[in-house]
Order: C-alpha cells, then sequence, then structure tokens
C-alpha cells in the first residue's frame, strides 16, 4: 500500500465526517508550489488562507457595493452601510454577544488591545492601581498595559508561568489584589497552545473586583468562544487568524461599558454634533469607529465565519486535534528536537526547538522543502527570556492541514538535522 493511501485511510480514521479534501479544495493557494515543491503551509498562527468564499465576498463588494459607509443617501451607500453592519451581526452571533452593538469594528487585535488601554485603562487606571497579565503574554497584551501603567503611577503584575507552559488558577489569584483594576490574558498561547481557564479566571478577576479582558485571536479559529459564557468584559480578535482578511477584526465589550468609555480615535463618522467650541459624541460602537471603515474587510470576516460555521466548528477542532497530537507525537521522537511546553489542553500548535541549529537556519531549510513555520521570538521576548532560549519554530495548524504535510514537517526536520550534521 502507498504511503499517500495509508495517510488517507489514516485521515478517514481520525474523522470519518470531516471531508478534508473538500475544504482544501475551498483554498486556492494550497495549489501553489514553493521551491518546486507541494506548498505546506503550518505558520496558521500568525495568518491563515483564505477561502474561495472570502475571496469572492471582498471581490463582490468592490463589483457591486462599495461606498463609504454611512455616509451617504445614495444606493450604492445604503447598500455599503446594510453590508457593513450585516458584517457586524454575524460577528456577534459568532461569538455569542448580546447584541451587535457590543461589537466595534477595528483592525485586529492589537487595536483593539490599544483601545481599550486607551479609553477605558486612561479613564479608569489610577496611581497604585493595578493591571494583572500573565508570563504567557503576546506584545500586543503586554506593551499596551506597560505603557498605560507607566503615564498612570499604576502597577503592572504578571501572573507566573509553570513548567508545563500554563498558568495555575492559584497563581492567578494569588497576583490579583484590592487595587487589580483590569486582568488581560490570553485564551490560547501564541506559544505553547496552552489553552487557559478563562471562564475561571474571569470569575476571579470579578470577585477582586476587577474587569476581564480576553485575548482571543488564537482561540477565534479553534475553540468555539462564547463571550457571553465566559462572562469577560472584554474579547479581542483579528480575522486574518480566522480565515478573513487583513486589516479587520473586531473588540467584544459589554453595552454599559462601552457607553461610559470615551472615545479611542476622533474625526469623521463617530459624533452627532460638532461645533467650534465642544463635540457630542456617537453612541457606541459607532463612537468608536472613526474615519472610513474597511467595509470589503468586515464583509470578508463575515465570510469567513459563515464559512467556519459551515464547515462546523467542532469538526474543525477535531480534525486539528489529530493532526496535533500527531504533531507532538512524531517530533518528539525527532534526536535533538525539544518540544517546548507540556499543556494538558493545547489548540492548535507546537513550538520547539533543535540543538546546535538556530530557528532562522532551521526555518531556511524548511521553506527549501516548501514547507512554511514560524521562527524567531514570536512577539514574546519576555516569556522567551524565562524559557532561557531567543526564538524558536512553531508549527501550527489548520483546518485544512494534512496528516501527510505532518510527516511533511518531520521529515524536514531530519534534513535540518542533516544539514547541521546533528
Amino acid at each position: 500500500m502507498s504511503v499517500a493511501l495509508e495517510e488517507q485511510r489514516s485521515e478517514q480514521a481520525l474523522a470519518p465526517a470531516y471531508d478534508l479534501a473538500a475544504v482544501r479544495a475551498q483554498f486556492p493557494i494550497l495549489a501553489e508550489t514553493v521551491h518546486d515543491r507541494p506548498l505546506v503551509y503550518l505558520d496558521n498562527a500568525a495568518t491563515t488562507q483564505k477561502p474561495e468564499r472570502v475571496i469572492a465576498a471582498v471581490g463582490d463588494v468592490y463589483r457591486h457595493s462599495y461606498a463609504n459607509v454611512a455616509r451617504g443617501v445614495h444606493h450604492l451607500a445604503e447598500r455599503a452601510t446594510d453590508a457593513f453592519e450585516r458584517s457586524r451581526a454575524a460577528v456577534q452571533r459568532f461569538f455569542g454577544a448580546a447584541s451587535p452593538e457590543e461589537i466595534v469594528f477595528v483592525r485586529g487585535t492589537t487595536e483593539a488591545i490599544n483601545l481599550v488601554a486607551a479609553s477605558w485603562g486612561s479613564a479608569n487606571v489610577r496611581a497604585g492601581d493595578e493591571v494583572l497579565i500573565t508570563g504567557l503574554e503576546h506584545h500586543a497584551n503586554l506593551i499596551p498595559w506597560q505603557r498605560l501603567c507607566a503615564e498612570k503611577g499604576a502597577h503592572l503584575r504578571v501572573a507566573p508561568v509553570d513548567e508545563r507552559g500554563e498558568v495555575s488558577l492559584e497563581a492567578f489569584a494569588a497576583a490579583l489584589s484590592p487595587r487589580t483594576r483590569l486582568a488581560a490574558f490570553a485564551h490560547v498561547s501564541n506559544v505553547f497552545g496552552t489553552v487557559l481557564p478563562v471562564r475561571e479566571m474571569v470569575e476571579l478577576a470579578h470577585r477582586a473586583g476587577a474587569l476581564a479582558l480576553v485575548d482571543g485571536p488564537q482561540a477565534a479559529p479553534h475553540l468555539a468562544v462564547d463571550v457571553q459564557a465566559l462572562g469577560c468584559d472584554f474579547y479581542a480578535f483579528s480575522g486574518h487568524k480566522v480565515y478573513g482578511p487583513s486589516g479587520i477584526g473586531a473588540l467584544f465589550s459589554r453595552a454599559e461599558i462601552l457607553r461610559e468609555m470615551p472615545p479611542f480615535l476622533t474625526g469623521g463618522g463617530m459624533v452627532r454634533t460638532v461645533s467650534f467650541e465642544t463635540s457630542d459624541f456617537a453612541d457606541p460602537p459607532t463612537r468608536f469607529e472613526a474615519g472610513t471603515q474597511n467595509l470589503e474587510g468586515a464583509v470578508g470576516l463575515a465570510a469567513a465565519l459563515e464559512f467556519l460555521d459551515g464547515i462546523g466548528r467542532e469538526n474543525a477542532a477535531s480534525w486539528e486535534r489529530a493532526l496535533l497530537a500527531r504533531a507532538v507525537e512524531r517530533l518528539a521522537e525527532i534526536p535533538g528536537v525539544r518540544l517546548l511546553g507540556a499543556p494538558r489542553e493545547r489548540a492548535s500548535l507546537v513550538s520547539f526547538v533543535i540543538e546546535g541549529v538556530h530557528p532562522h537556519d532551521a526555518g531556511t531549510v524548511l521553506d527549501s522543502e516548501g514547507i512554511a513555520v514560524r521562527v524567531g521570538h514570536l512577539c514574546a521576548q519576555p516569556l522567551m527570556a524565562s524559557l532561557g532560549v531567543a526564538a524558536v519554530v512553531r508549527a501550527s495548524f489548520a483546518l485544512y492541514n494534512t496528516l501527510e504535510e505532518v510527516e511533511a514537517l518531520a521529515a524536514g526536520l531530519s534534513r535540518v538535522r542533516e544539514v547541521f550534521g546533528r
């Protein structure tokens, strides 16, 4: 029996109801070759590829309904505004928010967190207060709080990470205090893939009198996220990581919180009336959406979320768990490869180092084999310092990846060791 046929049967056994071939057929870029080899795209935690449905939705905006959102009474402007608000409702449904008015469109997670820091944070954090994060955080969920605390004379506290790559509830609770105003933490770590117990962490933050922000871009493509069930006060995510376009994402916050927050950016579209003396700001979410909005991005994002729902999020998640389990098993068998972290619940990715080989060199050799991975500090330099490494290799999986591609990664890493004599 051929290796390809064995892999196909193995895939069917692992996910009998999952039509992987039909899923892959919807992503035209997967037919590309790199250095005369089939593309093996394992950099999904950085950004995902786009299905035909998203590509068509963006093109359709430009062909039939492009205009400035909420800026005119002509037919195209009304069509554009309707499409934009339908997209907001699609995001609301996907994340289980109570109403579309709780969804603010932004460029992505980084802008969403900066919005909260600059708007809610500036209005509510005072000298002597504390903001709590964890040792797992991406720079986007560290630097805005670092800057806010420096400006306000507040203190940034960090809940520690254990040897498994987890943040224990006990350690997190111990880091909270009556002075904590906000706890901000990842839903899924972009380094270990750790799935954090966010619902329990939100409850602990609330008991301490703090609000809770969840950094969600690594979770949104892989987990069923219900912001009301989580109980969080803010949830941020990026469209490009969930099969949607770049430059679009959303911030969820409860309506009563958004109503009390001052605007982040000011300008056209976010006001009711303006005079030379004063301005009257619009209600949320419009208050936080100054300037010309990314209509095509919002429509493409809605198409991506509908694509995911059509496949079935649990179907995709089940297949991704099978891919990840195989990858962890195969990489652990390769001499000189050391996996980072061993979380009890992991989603979508694995990071590792190779003895005697710089991650950038490993990435270059893998690229020559057509394999795309992420190398570097993963925008998590404090975590890298705590691990005693400057950089890592990260392989991350999506609903279109195959077991054959996992085997290609393992073979590619063996090739890395050959090249460098390890």
